[in-house]
């Protein structure tokens, strides 16, 4: 009895496995990647603890969400759409 999983692929239970190659790579099994969202591109930080390495994607920092409320407009401003009028005059 084969099981399979929400996308097709077959469901191993306790771990996958995957090959080094001749330069070292490696190959994420695609239910791994499709969990992670990973796709070509996608930055992998790596590191070994314990002795095992342990690996996550490296998330893209998004600077509108990281400056988002940190702004402060000047004094007698209420508005951005007035201090932006008054900006670009």
């Amino acid at each position: 009895m084969v099981l399979l999983d929400d996308i097709g692929m077959k469901t191993y239970y306790k771990s996958m496995k995957t090959t080094v190659s001749e330069r070292g790579q490696i190959t994420l099994p695609k239910s791994v990647r499709h969990d992670l969202g990973i796709r070509p591109g996608t930055v992998l930080e790596v590191t070994v603890v314990d002795g095992k390495i342990v690996s996550w994607k490296k998330e893209e920092e998004d600077t509108v969400h990281k400056w988002k409320g940190r702004g402060a407009l000047p004094p007698g401003v209420t508005s951005v759409d007035e201090y932006l009028r008054q900006t670009r005059e």
